[in-house]
């Protein structure tokens, strides 16, 4: 039986996923499940870092910390990964309490057989620090990531706490990149609707491959759509303002903000 179209509200619509490959199967699915014909173009990849000292040291000596905070999902699989090569159980890390920044970062969590303590309202560094509040002063925190804005180690700092960074992975542009970049714009008669942005980097990254394809200025008729207020502001910065931002910081609200554009 075929859907209806009010089921099918992306029907004919023609959207690009920019999220590494590994993450991209969730907001895939939702919208090629809503009619959409899916076009994945991974700007961004995550790979193993060459050496795990520092986060293996820090997981060793994790009684030493108050506060754990796990930034992605990515991050959360690193952490058990390390914890299985340590031969430590997922319950090293009770205490300290920890933080995971979005719900997919808790589920994925859950997943490891690691509980978060504390789940911020919303999926961007502010919201995090405003949900800590007054309760870091005096106390030690790891913050385990990737590369990122240092807007959380900075107010942390400012709270009064100590911070301890440390990577947990490290991210790539895609090999093959700069050729399919070509392939999705080479017909500037039949461009995609829209591109979808689920972070800063992968708006940064969309943007060399497309000085690299030979490209210029932005993509002309295509809509720019926002996961959430910092990619949004990393669009304006390359002079693509955001067709729509995403109510919630997540798949879901990235999912919805793209149904609303259509």
């Amino acid at each position: 039986m075929s859907r209806s179209p009010a089921a099918q509200p992306l029907q004919g619509k023609r959207i690009v996923v920019t999220r590494a490959r590994t993450q991209a199967s969730s907001l895939v699915a939702a919208l090629a499940n809503l009619g959409a014909e899916v076009i994945e173009l991974p700007t961004i990849e995550t790979v193993p870092l060459d050496s795990y000292e520092t986060l293996d040291n820090a997981l060793r000596n994790i009684p030493n910390y108050q506060w754990l905070i796990v930034t992605s999902a990515n991050t959360a699989r690193v952490l058990a990964e390390r914890l299985a090569a340590l031969n430590l159980p997922p319950s090293t890390l009770d205490p300290p309490r920890k933080v995971a920044i979005g719900s997919a970062t808790a589920k994925a969590m859950r997943e490891q057989g690691i509980e978060a303590d504390l789940i911020p309202e919303q999926y961007v560094a502010e919201s995090l620090v405003h949900a800590l509040g007054d309760q870091v002063a005096g106390s030690r925190i790891l913050l385990a990531r990737a590369m990122a804005r240092d807007v959380i180690p900075d107010e942390l700092t400012r709270r009064g706490a100590i911070v301890e960074v440390v990577d947990a992975y490290r991210t790539v542009i895609p090999d093959g990149a700069v050729q399919r970049i070509k392939q999705v714009f080479s017909d500037p008669s039949l461009p995609p609707d829209a591109v979808t942005f689920t972070s800063s980097s992968t708006v940064k990254n969309f943007f060399t491959l497309w000085r690299e394809a030979g490209f210029s200025g932005i993509p002309q008729g295509v809509a720019a759509i926002s996961i959430g207020p910092i990619t949004s502001g990393t669009l304006r910065e390359y002079g693509w303002e955001p067709a729509t931002e995403a109510a919630t910081y997540d798949v879901s609200g990235l999912v919805g903000a793209v149904v609303a554009r259509s």
